[in-house]
């Protein structure tokens, strides 16, 4: 089968499409055919020699997959049936036409949604659904300061936060991508590069601050995280973006305070946590997809790419141009997809 392979780690330019053995799924696993996957913030660190995959996983790039059923592992306990429309989440092997997948990371593709939407979902959403729900534990009314508002994760984390009665606020890069989180319904956006955002979220809150910190960057922001956090909120740190080093009294802050700074990585999770994850978000979140005409929740795409351009892709998102999701299309339209 035809993969993206990484013979050097390096820039973008490293990579390259080759032909490598197809995978046969093993116990309990179900083989994708792709269509299409799309790319995280991991794939770049990865290619880079950054961010290895975990013990015993596929070294090919891609978190996330949607395609169809190509053929069912031996035992397979699930429904699923070759040509059945399916997206997964992966710890690797996605920028390939073939991967298999225990079948407890599997959903269904919901009607409404084409597999090119598709594929914008799994690693996106399911981070931000355990970001919101599993680790901060939000509640209803609760102001949800999203950091990279415009970004994969961040326009999934503004819907969810919206759908669980939350009020999401945003940073972002530029106008154009505040206006674009706001749009889909954070209920303002502050310009991380300009100002102090800290001081927009507490003339927003009216000096409360925000309850839950959603934080992809880390390092350069903890002043204005910690002086913008609410008394006993939930700083998640799931990304170091800006740097891993703290210079300063970030724990005598972080206690007068009392906030808690919660840390988390969802690709070094046990298979039995993803698959509750999976689980969860298929019932609670899945169903409000399903309209094709006013959906409560779409997945967002910036751009698409073919395989072959996969270099290109990626030089897109490190260039930080992306509002939504970058994906790339494995398999071309006319042999099966939309």
């Amino acid at each position: 089968m035809l993969a993206v392979c990484v013979d050097v780690p390096g820039g973008p330019e490293n990579l390259r499409v080759g032909t490598v053995p197809k995978p046969r799924p093993k116990d309990g696993e179900v083989l994708i055919k792709v269509h299409a996957t799309a790319l995280n913030r991991a794939d770049t660190l990865q290619r880079r020699g950054l961010y290895p995959p975990p013990p015993g996983e596929s070294n090919i790039l891609g978190l996330e997959v949607a395609g169809t059923v190509a053929e069912v592992g031996p035992g397979v306990r699930g429904p699923w049936v070759p040509e059945e429309r399916v997206m997964a989440l992966l710890c690797g092997g996605g920028y390939a036409e073939y991967v298999a997948v225990p079948e407890e990371l599997l959903l269904p593709v919901p009607p409404g949604l084409t597999l090119c939407q598709a594929a914008a979902v799994p690693e996106a959403w399911l981070t931000a659904y355990q970001l919101l729900h599993l680790v901060a534990e939000v509640k209803a009314g609760e102001v949800v300061l999203v950091h990279a508002g415009a970004s994969g994760v961040g326009t999934a984390a503004v819907q969810l936060a919206r759908l669980a009665g939350a009020v999401p606020v945003v940073t972002a890069g530029s106008a154009q991508k505040v206006d674009a989180a706001v749009a889909l319904g954070a209920a303002a956006g502050f310009l991380h590069s300009q100002g102090d955002f800290a001081d927009g979220v507490l003339g927003y809150t009216g000096g409360h601050g925000a309850d839950v910190i959603l934080d992809c960057v880390g390092g350069t922001m903890w002043e204005r995280n910690v002086r913008c956090l609410a008394v006993d909120g939930r700083w998640v740190l799931y990304g170091t973006l800006g740097g891993k080093a703290v210079q300063g009294d970030l724990l005598g802050h972080l206690l007068k305070k009392r906030g808690r700074l919660i840390t988390s990585l969802l690709r070094s999770r046990s298979l039995q946590y993803k698959a509750d994850l999976v689980k969860a978000f298929s019932e609670r979140a899945l169903p409000f997809f399903t309209d094709p005409h006013q959906p409560a929740l779409k997945p967002v795409i910036d751009s698409v790419f073919d395989l072959q351009d996969i270099g290109e892709a990626h030089k897109h998102m490190e260039a930080n141009r992306n509002k939504g999701k970058i994906v790339v299309i494995v398999t071309p339209q006319n042999q099966g997809g939309e």
